[in-house]
């Protein structure tokens, strides 16, 4: 059949990618377990021999693997960024999504052959900075940052012919990707060039009376009841006293889910679909890689629309949200 938008999956695993496959995932994405890439966490990520084993996994099953290297080099320390994209082009992995300028100009002279992409850590949200990138260094897909609206989506795409990835299901930050140092200053690590936001060992949570109050270091996050999930404590989804009153000064924990967007979003020439979660469960990424898998097959044949209301159900905090697809303000 068809492919109606490129479904593009996380892999936070060796085994997620399994069950990303099997779904219906046209691609999937994953990293090394190392500091090169923005899902640095304890139990997830590859190896190169698994990264070997995944691709061909992958291929043998017509998917595609894009493996990221989307964090920023400290000064005087490529090496580990440069190893990462030459085991990734060693692999045989079909693209890199790269954020930083050297990587960039490294994979372009080192593998020129290898797809680039750019990572949305990149936060590349104009025609200057989009056409830079392709003109200079070849990059062949744009991960576009969470601020544009789908009229800004088509326009960008029309005026740099680029192919374009957009976000379309799980968790938002404060859409200002590789801006964000909150939880630097919090815990000591960077999101940027350590690959982490709050770190588990820097996470806790206590009872107090019928409370559950959870902790960044020293920074209490939130404060819910006992009949309010708990979100898990990043900077962003903080719940803080503002004028006297508590509130979600940043984000709310709520999930992006644009399978009402689609066919505006195809119409805008947008290439592929990126769902977030590497760091979730491999029911997660069943579930959701499924349901978007039946909505696009049903797109491209004109069938009618299947439900998607389980979606809702494994949503953070069981709400989504367009987010800034439909933004009213300016």
């Amino acid at each position: 059949m068809m492919r109606y938008l490129e479904l593009v999956c996380p892999a936070g695993t060796p085994a997620a990618l399994k069950v990303a496959v099997d779904a219906g995932a046209d691609s999937v994405y994953c990293g090394f377990r190392d500091c090169t890439n923005a899902r640095n966490y304890p139990g997830l990520n590859f190896d190169r021999d698994e990264l070997h084993a995944g691709v061909a996994y992958a291929h043998a099953r017509g998917c595609r693997v894009f493996v990221a290297v989307n964090t920023f080099p400290r000064a005087g320390d490529l090496g580990p960024w440069q190893r990462a994209i030459d085991a990734a082009a060693e692999a045989g992995a079909d693209a890199v999504i790269l954020a930083d300028l050297g990587m960039l100009d490294y994979s372009a002279r080192r593998h020129p052959c290898l797809r680039r992409h750019l990572s949305v850590q990149a936060a590349a949200a104009s025609p200057l900075a989009i056409r830079f990138y392709a003109e200079t260094f070849g990059v062949s897909r744009v991960v576009l940052p969470r601020v544009l609206a789908v009229s800004e989506v088509a326009t960008l795409i029309g005026e740099t012919g680029i192919e374009a990835e957009v976000f379309a299901f799980g968790s938002l930050g404060t859409m200002v990707e590789g801006r964000c140092y909150l939880s630097s200053y919090m815990t000591g690590r960077s999101p940027s060039c350590d690959g982490v936001c709050a770190p588990a060992e820097h996470v806790s949570y206590r009872e107090e009376g019928d409370q559950l109050v959870s902790y960044l270091g020293d920074v209490m996050i939130n404060r819910v009841d006992a009949a309010e999930g708990a979100a898990y404590p990043t900077p962003c989804k903080g719940r803080f006293l503002v004028r006297g009153e508590p509130r979600y000064l940043f984000e709310e924990p709520t999930a992006l889910n644009v399978m009402p967007l689609l066919a505006e979003l195809k119409a805008a020439g947008v290439t592929a679909l990126k769902i977030e979660g590497r760091q979730r469960s491999r029911a997660y990424v069943g579930a959701v890689v499924a349901a978007f898998r039946r909505h696009l097959d049903a797109l491209a044949a004109g069938a009618p629309l299947p439900a998607d209301a389980a979606l809702r159900e494994i949503a953070e905090g069981g709400r989504e949200t367009l987010a800034a697809y439909q933004k009213g303000w300016r």
